[in-house]
């Protein structure tokens, strides 16, 4: 059940499009975050590549002290105005790019052994920690675009790959296999991460859990993941252990605010052509594929359907696919009219783009108070800075 305070009300002052972060179910997320990791007696930090809304960050520091890096934009990010060191993975650094990454990372982790040989030394005389990303060969990822433990996949080392004595200078392990998973995944990731790498773990000072724990989502066993991490704790009491989970911070903490710009209907299926774009805008909706939650309607599993009131919702892009089906309002959809798609705070205001010159939806926040301030809208010069 969505919790959202925005009201109908709230809508005429704001810009169409917009996304609304709600202060107070961000702290709600945030408290439960310290809880586990008080609790825990872990770190958990948040992952940039699902939410980066830097001017909330202060709000955000009053519950966390890390946050963790995927690029050099990322980990400037993280050292410039959340204002600690991140903690940082890639894929692959480049001679380029890991020089700021050093100066602005507390924790790297390599992905293969070559990597390591290439830039730990560098990474090492700047007093940074050194970590490898391990692949434990099991993950319970069902979209396989998300899956990080598939055969042949590009992330992490296997265990057969690894040396009997870790490469000097390697202080930690980080695993990354879950994507809103539940504690239960967790609990049984961790019997295939300590079969196959455990033998290492007297070598090393911190295991890194990565992200995807949905620590926050109203059905997760929050007690029951407590007490892996501390069964975890009490096996390994000479590791520190970090999760960096990115959708548990941003998980349904507001809407993408949108309206009807025209209703058009094509051999009985009437599609309301809205100010967003599932592309642009959401595009999470198309690849995972997942359907977002809209205020006041109902999914419907038929988009032929003769009833009354049933829609496809359609983005305003020139891609054919930018639609999604069927919901079913209790009103005749008209031009002009707002269609509220749910908890669209995290991964989306992170992956949006401008195909086609569409802009970014405006972001604002809701107070606490229930005042709302506009943090940034887009325009012309955006879409045009980027294509310099």
């Amino acid at each position: 059940m969505i919790e959202s305070d925005i009201t109908i009300e709230d809508y005429g002052k704001l810009p169409s499009p917009c996304y609304v972060l709600e202060e107070r179910l961000l702290r709600r997320n945030l408290s439960l975050i310290k809880h586990v990791a008080d609790e825990a007696g872990v770190e958990i930090i948040l992952a940039f590549k699902a939410y980066a809304l830097w001017k909330t960050f202060p709000i955000f520091r009053e519950y966390i002290s890390h946050t963790t890096a995927s690029s050099v934009s990322e980990a400037r990010l993280a050292f410039e105005e959340f204002g600690s060191k991140a903690h940082t993975y890639s894929p692959a650094y480049t001679d380029e790019d890991f020089p700021t990454i050093v100066k602005c990372s507390s924790h790297i982790t390599f992905n293969s052994l070559s990597q390591y040989a290439r830039f730990g030394q560098q990474a090492q005389e700047s007093g940074v920690s050194c970590g490898l990303r391990v692949n434990p060969e099991y993950s319970e990822i069902e979209t396989e675009i998300y899956n990080p433990c598939a055969p042949g996949s590009r992330f992490g080392i296997l265990s057969c790959d690894l040396p009997e004595e870790l490469p000097a200078g390697i202080e930690g392990f980080h695993c990354h296999c879950h994507c809103e998973s539940s504690a239960e995944a967790l609990e049984h990731t961790l019997v295939h991460l300590e079969d196959k790498f455990g033998k290492w773990f007297k070598q090393i000072k911190w295991l890194n859990l990565g992200g995807g724990h949905l620590m926050t989502r109203k059905d997760y066993e929050v007690d029951r993941l407590i007490g892996i991490l501390k069964g975890l704790r009490e096996r390994y009491p000479w590791l520190k252990i970090v999760l960096e989970p990115g959708s548990a911070f941003g998980w349904q903490t507001g809407p993408l605010i949108s309206r009807v710009v025209d209703v058009v209907e094509n051999h009985g299926i009437r599609t309301a052509i809205l100010n967003v774009s599932f592309a642009c805008h959401m595009p999470d909706c198309l690849e995972m594929p997942y359907w977002p939650t809209v205020r006041g309607a109902e999914t419907m599993e038929d988009e032929t359907s003769t009833e009354e009131n049933v829609y496809r919702l359609g983005g305003n892009s020139c891609l054919s696919g930018d639609f999604m089906s069927s919901w079913r309002f209790d009103h005749e959809l008209k031009p002009g009219d707002y269609v509220v798609l749910e908890d669209m705070l995290h991964y989306t205001t992170v992956k949006t783009n401008t195909f086609n010159g569409i802009s970014h939806p405006a972001i604002a926040l809701r107070r606490l108070d229930g005042k709302i301030e506009l943090l940034r809208e887009y325009g012309y010069e955006d879409y045009k800075s980027r294509m310099d």
